[in-house]
């Protein structure tokens, strides 16, 4: 698609047709992931965190603790 955002003039749309867009192109995504292609460098780079992950489980950081940091609970 190369039309540009002002071509398509959605600044005449009001705040509530925005969103009710922003759906429609959210479920116009395919669910499989078969569907979009994953570049093989993400892939690797996928492998290489996990592994980070597996090696080291102790370096986690539970999720409870991530979300307090966060909202700015600490």
């Amino acid at each position: 698609m190369s039309s540009s955002l002002s071509a398509l003039d959605i600044t005449q749309l009001t705040m509530d047709q925005r969103l009710e867009l922003i759906g429609l192109l959210w479920d116009s995504i395919p669910e499989s992931t078969e569907a979009l292609p994953i570049p093989e460098w993400h892939r690797q780079e996928l492998e290489r965190r996990l592994a980070a992950a597996d090696a080291s489980p102790e370096l986690a950081i539970p999720w409870e603790e991530v979300r307090k940091r966060l909202r700015g609970n600490l």
